[in-house]
């Protein structure tokens, strides 16, 4: 687990700062910080994400609402669900975040259902903020796991008992899968054009003229389709899509450089600040965090 002080200063002085952890060998992550500054951009992250606000509060927009969370809240996020944050009192807020991978999840609850091939119906939380103390108790144990060493047994059965408790006291149906029924919209049929051609050429600059011609509409119908389907506009979701790729080649081992230019970020820096504003952490930091009882964890 890695410590970075982000830079930023709260009206009293305070510096921003955060604490990283994730393991080498899934995709599961948490995140431990106290921000006063930072603001997020609108961003999503292709895993579940289930905070526990400390201190403070935190606001932030999702699903075209402006939500707040309090101390002793959890606030929950599908994979995909865009969302911005930033501090909502003077003492900004303390918070700790798991992200746990969808694959991760669907194993966990096809072995508490005892179903043999896995194929556990992923769930969906239609509540972006809940107050409920047994889930964040729930929640808290797990981070407290994750980050603070314990053994794989204990992470295991702490994984499992979090997501079980989300799933049985958040859970409103399963997640839907990103596909149109027929007859859908004429305005998602083109938003999920223009995402399309995007997934496919995210390293590419791809000018608002082509991707309108892909997605069969104007520019400014597609702006407004995108941003209604998918909560941001297209060139933030590429920059997304970027950012989802360089972390994969951070994992892998690359350096902050070649993961830049292998997702397509016009330089390093440029990769660097956008990393930042969406995670909270550095890239440095974030492929310096793997858990202490790793083979790959980086020598002191």
């Amino acid at each position: 687990m890695r410590t970075v002080r982000a830079g930023g200063e709260g009206e009293r002085g305070q510096e921003d700062w955060a604490r990283y952890w994730r393991d080498p060998d899934r995709p599961v992550e948490a995140m431990h910080a106290h921000f006063f500054s930072h603001r997020f951009h609108p961003h999503s992250h292709d895993s579940y994400s289930f905070a526990v606000t400390e201190a403070g509060a935190q606001r932030f927009r999702c699903r075209g609402a402006l939500r707040t969370s309090g101390a002793g809240m959890v606030m929950v996020f599908n994979p995909d669900d865009p969302h911005d944050g930033e501090a909502a009192a003077e003492l900004g807020y303390k918070y700790r975040i798991v992200h746990i991978g969808p694959d991760v999840v669907r194993n966990v609850l096809a072995d508490v259902a005892d179903i043999s091939d896995g194929r556990a119906a992923l769930p969906l939380f239609d509540q972006p903020v809940v107050s409920d103390p047994v889930l964040a108790r729930a929640l808290l144990r797990l981070h407290t796991a994750l980050v603070d060493g314990a053994g794989p047994l204990v992470r295991d059965e702490r994984l499992t008992a979090a997501v079980g408790a989300m799933v049985r006291r958040g859970a409103t149906g399963p997640l839907r899968a990103r596909t149109l029924p027929a007859g859908g919209s004429g305005q998602a049929r083109a938003a999920l054009r223009a995402r399309t051609l995007l997934e496919e050429a995210y390293a590419q600059e791809i000018p608002a003229a082509r991707l309108a011609e892909a997605a069969g509409c104007s520019r400014f119908a597609l702006y407004r389709a995108f941003r209604a389907e998918y909560g941001m506009a297209p060139s933030d979701f590429q920059r997304q899509l970027r950012l989802r790729r360089a972390r994969g080649l951070l994992i892998a081992g690359r350096s902050a450089a070649e993961a830049a230019a292998g997702a397509g970020f016009a330089d390093q820096s440029h990769f660097h600040r956008w990393f930042v504003r969406c995670f909270g952490v550095t890239p440095g930091t974030f492929q310096r965090a793997v858990g202490p009882d790793s083979p790959r964890a980086p020598r002191p």
